[in-house]
């Protein structure tokens, strides 16, 4: 395997090293974003206003679940591997394992504990609270520690070229949560709590194939409580590498509840068009991601490695191949954007406003490619406060204040242009670190 894995990362031409890595990681992020789309659209046949309201409060809190799995999950292994530091690589591993299942523990008792604030805090009321409040249980109390364990596993195998693997186990989980959902909501009429049960069983079973990769020795990293170190070096490593994309999950979560509490203003009809509209183009950004992760391997190994030409090579080819994409993806949102939104929810209004905000954020779509691969640029160099500073610009820094000014001054117009206002401010700001940065470090190369 120690064969293959250099031959990947230091030998195979650039395109086909990023390729082979990005192919099954993208399918493995799509599939990830499927769980809560399939949850969204089985739900949506219900008809039922109020449980689909619950579907969409709850998503901030699954979205918290990826600031913390992907804080744990990035870590530095990847670099470490370029150095050969496999001591490093287990401790770091070792740590990021037990701490996935401490954090999701500790979600699953802060959840219960401070229930009442957490379901006023994302907009349930009395008429949803009853049936969040049943959605959660099983998909955050109950579910945390499966989910977030589920992702840092899957960032482990892939750090050491074996993206197949990771992809196996995550697609396993998905296609059974679009194969239980239905059952379990109209076949044994559990609604809600049906989708919520089958979304808990799946990340289990997702869990559970990639925890088989390490206990059946497929897999050079160990993760064992002999690894554990106590040397504070490798904690503030993976909190350095981690902590950008820390920022960029958590501002999500926190940007999805400012714009469930602004779109409430205009009604149920409007949350709705805004929950589709972003679920969509989260979508559509996973794929993107998918690419960058599977590009975050190869950066981090040649890195570490010192092969800066190569570096350079994998971010310029990875920018120019999805820019492409996401304009091509661009161009058919624009024009089939009635019928997208009208596929999960078959309601006029909802269609209208949904309508609109598609169209405005196709508009930045392309810009997509640049300010998620700044971000997982640095991140992979160790560059984090660069990272940081990236993961905090697009949902944090520009799109939570521009979602409650805009509304002030243009309406239900200004809520939907907010994301894309926000996309075109993060896109000015990462290409200026991204070219300064290349120009400074690579262009000698």
């Amino acid at each position: 395997m120690q064969q293959d894995r250099t031959l990947l990362f230091e030998e195979t031409p650039i395109p086909k090293a990023v390729a082979t890595l990005a192919v099954p990681t993208i399918l493995s992020s799509l599939v990830m974003v499927l769980y809560n789309l399939a949850d969204t659209y089985f739900v949506g046949m219900l008809n039922d206003p109020i449980q689909n309201a619950a579907v969409t409060l709850a998503a901030p809190v699954m979205l918290a679940f990826n600031a913390v799995n992907n804080l744990f999950g990035v870590g530095s292994s990847s670099r470490a591997l370029g150095r050969r530091d496999y001591d490093t690589v287990a401790k770091s591993s070792t740590f990021g394992f037990w701490c996935a299942i401490l954090s999701g523990l500790a979600f699953s008792l802060l959840c219960t504990l401070f229930k009442g604030p957490l379901l006023g805090l994302l907009g349930a009321d009395a008429t949803t609270r009853t049936a969040t409040e049943a959605y959660m249980f099983w998909t955050v109390t109950c579910g945390a520690a499966p989910a977030i364990l589920n992702v840092v596993m899957a960032y482990m195998v892939r750090s050491e070229g074996s993206a197949m693997h990771a992809s196996i186990g995550t697609m396993s989980g998905c296609f059974l949560n679009i194969i239980l959902d239905p059952i379990f909501i109209f076949g044994l009429d559990l609604g809600i709590s049906g989708a919520a049960i089958a979304t808990l069983l799946s990340q289990c079973v997702s869990a559970s194939i990639l925890a088989s990769f390490f206990l059946r020795g497929q897999s050079e990293i160990r993760v064992s409580i002999r690894c554990v170190s106590t040397a504070p070096k490798i904690y503030l490593t993976i909190f350095k590498s981690g902590m950008p994309s820390f920022f960029r999950q958590g501002m999500a979560s926190v940007s999805a509840m400012a714009l469930n509490f602004n779109a409430g203003v205009y009604g149920d009809a409007a949350v709705a068009a805004m929950a589709i509209v972003t679920k969509v183009f989260n979508f559509l950004l996973s794929a993107v991601i998918g690419f960058g992760q599977g590009m975050q391997p190869v950066v981090g190994y040649n890195y570490g490695a010192k092969e800066l030409g190569r570096v350079r090579q994998a971010v310029s080819f990875s920018l120019k191949f999805c820019t492409v994409i996401l304009t091509v993806a661009a161009a058919a949102g624009a024009v089939f954007a009635p019928q997208i939104v009208q596929f999960f929810r078959n309601d006029p209004a909802v269609v209208a406003v949904g309508t609109q905000a598609f169209r405005f954020q196709c508009i930045s779509l392309p810009l997509a490619a640049v300010l998620v691969f700044a971000n997982m640029l640095f991140q992979s160099l160790g560059k984090s406060w660069r990272a940081s500073l990236l993961a905090l610009c697009r949902q944090g820094m520009f799109f939570i204040p521009l979602v409650y000014l805009l509304p002030m001054h243009f309406g239900l117009l200004g809520l939907e242009v907010t994301q894309m206002c926000s996309d075109l401010i993060a896109f000015l700001v990462s290409a200026a670190f991204l070219l300064h940065y290349f120009r400074r470090e690579f262009d000698r190369v």
